[in-house]
């Protein structure tokens, strides 16, 4: 795909072999970027119930990308460990986290309580979010 989105060197991807499900999306493209997430996450064994929460914290910073980045985002999904691993990425950079006496700003705070493990990584290359889930019980 040309003008495709990719980290640069020093970022942490799936293990080798792993089977990586992705999506490319713009901002109208954000109920697509939920319904990959929530199937993605049901075929490799999430909880019926945990998968609701997946979803709005992928949700969170798929919209914060696209709408604090770049116009143009990937989201990455994979197994391992036992874990479902989501990773969010842009070209741009964002700032995070909400400024005091903020009415909005809270999607990476609600996506951190929500997941096991968050990651952000923000420089020139862009912004990448990476979270952790419990897989299959």
């Amino acid at each position: 795909m040309t003008g495709e989105i990719e980290p640069r060197a020093g970022h942490d991807g799936p293990p080798p072999g792993a089977h990586v499900r992705r999506l490319h999306f713009r901002l109208p493209d954000l109920p697509r970027v939920r319904e990959f997430v929530a199937c993605g996450a049901r075929e490799l064994g999430m909880r019926r119930e945990a998968v609701e929460d997946f979803v709005i914290a992928v949700n969170e910073v798929a919209t914060n990308a696209v709408t604090h980045g770049d116009d143009a985002a990937r989201v990455r999904l994979w197994s391992e460990s036992g874990d479902i691993v989501i990773e969010v990425y842009d070209g741009g950079t964002w700032k995070p986290g909400p400024l005091p006496g903020s009415v909005g700003g809270m999607g990476l705070w609600v996506a951190r309580l929500l997941s096991s493990d968050l990651t952000l990584r923000v420089g020139g290359d862009g912004s990448t979010v990476i979270m952790r889930f419990p897989g299959k019980s």
